[in-house]
């Protein structure tokens, strides 16, 4: 089954696509805001897709069921990943950009991204999709199963351009998780696009202006 989502079109016939995902205990509405005050005329028509995530037990929440990408077992980001949740959302965003695909977009043009939980399933799931995607924007995430990355990344996407965001202030995903996660992905050669902002774990405006520059530059016609 498809993820529920939430749809934005900013005209008729969308040339692109850009599927932003939430953080955990969030819901795909929290950027609809964000999406309309981005200026995207220059690239026409833009489908802005933001899913839902399924509602599990979170483990570090005390069991507490909230939307979530996939179970957080501590507070550990490495050591406590539940690796069959990651794969399992993964999967499921895979099917939503085929399901993007097969309405006229092609991967080429479409840009995953999120913030958060977000990100961190954006990174896992857009290096391992089997179609050449636009580009991977992450907010405030990091990179993870980092370990199985370099063997199990797609061939079409060992390039693909990368935008990187994080608050210097983070108390959720601290900032030494942003820059080893940056170092990761340049080390395996992307193209990272690195900004850090006086901010915690949030979004800034100057930051929504750096996406929207960085929107422009990898979806150009």
């Amino acid at each position: 089954m498809l993820l529920d989502t939430l749809d934005y079109q900013t005209g008729d016939s969308p040339k692109s696509t850009i599927i932003i995902l939430h953080g955990l205990g969030a819901s795909a509405t929290d950027f609809v805001p964000v999406a309309r005050e981005l200026d995207l005329r220059a690239i026409g028509a833009v489908r802005f897709v933001f899913p839902f995530a399924p509602v599990r037990p979170v483990t570090l929440n005390g069991g507490m069921s909230m939307p979530a990408w996939y179970d957080v077992l501590g507070v550990d980001l490495v050591r406590r990943e539940d690796e069959a949740s990651l794969r399992e959302s993964a999967a499921d965003l895979q099917r939503l950009i085929d399901r993007e695909i097969a309405r006229g977009v092609p991967a080429s043009r479409i840009v995953l991204g999120g913030f958060s939980q977000g990100c961190a399933m954006t990174l896992l799931a857009g290096l391992r999709a089997p179609r050449r995607l636009a580009g991977l924007l992450g907010m405030s995430g990091y990179l993870p199963l980092a370990a199985t990355t370099a063997a199990e990344r797609s061939e079409a996407n060992r390039d693909v351009p990368v935008f990187l965001g994080h608050g210097r202030a983070d108390p959720v995903v601290p900032f030494a998780r942003g820059t080893a996660t940056r170092d990761a992905l340049v080390e395996l050669g992307h193209p990272v696009e690195w900004h850090d902002y006086p901010m915690q774990h949030s979004v800034s405006q100057e930051e929504i202006a750096d996406v929207e520059a960085w929107l422009l530059k990898v979806l150009a016609v």
